[in-house]
């Protein structure tokens, strides 16, 4: 299989492609896709009324324009036949209306790279076998590929551990932790009614009810498994929470003493009972609470732990020009799709998964 650090035919080949939502993710991906030489933005779809007519520069917060005018218009998007669309819209949140706006733009011939929905990263073992034939029969019938990734799921915790293995002379165990202070993640929903932060600690939000997790969080350690060409005997699930111990304003709103201000939640893939591969999650809303858990490198790092011959220990710190890890994140999760345009566009098509695509660069990124 070609590289894109190889030899290709499609090295000088420019990729017209599509913006599709222009949140957080999405301004990040439009900023992305103006610094590559070789993509031409030819549109962007909004889902705000305010927003349409605005100019791609002006949502990406760019200094000047990018000639490109935002729209509500789909179907105008898919008859521009873009190569591919970046698709940036919510998606776990509403998920079969996110599949059907995927199937739609598969089945018009384009290449999808998406941050959601998150399960559609390995969605086997995970999802209806249905669901995934009608998403995987979309781009058979419009010859056009899948892939949904960015940076957790994504890169973190699928190229990260796998790129660790093959310096490996035996394979123990992987763990992969994200380690962050969520004190300046302005989401509301996601951190009060998802998460379940400034709620009594014997509540249970969306996140924490029995199952939520091994839904969520699996699809990571399922695919790790197969690309190391073993099978999950089961996956469990585990948290734990801790209370503020003082209020504490951040940026979702007020966190009142006594209620849950750190969460650590994860899954293990177990082989003959003991944890083979496990996915972490271990959120604060200020330094000092937990001290016993594991602490990031920073504000915000992810951390990638193999043990076998030898042991390896990995930490990723992550901090924004605002010196704010969320803002990286923001930013990594839009650009691993950005700089995967031209390899999934040369990918097989139907649904795809890091297993199957090159090692990725940020070609033509060099200032």
């Amino acid at each position: 299989m070609a590289t894109e650090l190889g030899r290709s035919g499609d090295a000088q080949r420019r990729f017209r492609v599509v913006q599709w939502g222009t949140g957080p993710v999405g301004s990040a991906a439009l900023r992305g896709i103006a610094r590559r030489p070789d993509l031409d933005l030819v549109g962007v779809w909004v889902s705000s009324a305010a927003k349409e007519g605005r100019d791609a520069g002006d949502l990406a917060g760019l200094d000047g324009p990018l000639g490109v005018a935002a729209t509500q218009d789909a179907d105008g998007l898919l008859a521009l036949t873009p190569d591919a669309v970046l698709y940036n819209a919510q998606a776990d949140e509403r998920a079969m209306d996110a599949v059907d706006d995927i199937c739609d733009i598969l089945a018009a011939g384009i290449n999808v790279l998406a941050s959601g929905p998150t399960l559609l990263q390995y969605p086997y073992g995970a999802l209806p076998e249905e669901l995934i034939a009608r998403l995987h029969g979309a781009g058979i019938a419009g010859n056009a590929s899948l892939w949904v990734n960015g940076l957790d799921p994504g890169f973190a915790n699928d190229v990260l551990p796998l790129l660790l293995t093959g310096v490996c002379t035996r394979i123990d165990s992987i763990r992969c932790v994200e380690l962050f202070d969520y004190s300046t993640y302005g989401n509301h929903e996601m951190m009060f009614d998802m998460m379940g932060f400034g709620r009594p600690l014997d509540d249970t939000p969306t996140m924490l009810t029995p199952g939520m997790l091994s839904m969520a969080l699996a699809v990571t350690v399922r695919q790790l498994a197969a690309a190391l060409g073993v099978e999950l005997d089961e996956v469990t699930e585990h948290h734990e929470r801790r209370p503020a111990t003082r209020e504490l304003q951040v940026a979702g709103g007020t966190i009142k003493a006594g209620t849950t201000a750190a969460i650590r939640f994860g899954v293990n893939g177990l082989i003959n009972g003991r944890a083979a591969f496990s996915l972490e999650h271990v959120t604060r809303l200020h330094p000092d609470l937990a001290p016993d858990w594991p602490q990031p490198v920073g504000l915000g790092s992810y951390r990638v732990e193999v043990r076998g011959d030898p042991d390896l220990d990995l930490d990723l710190r992550l901090s924004g020009p605002d010196g704010n890890p969320v803002t990286a994140g923001f930013s990594l999760t839009a650009m691993r799709l950005v700089n995967a345009v031209p390899a999934v566009c040369a990918a097989r098509p139907g649904i795809i998964t890091t297993i199957d695509l090159p090692l990725l660069v940020g070609r033509g990124l060099v200032s």
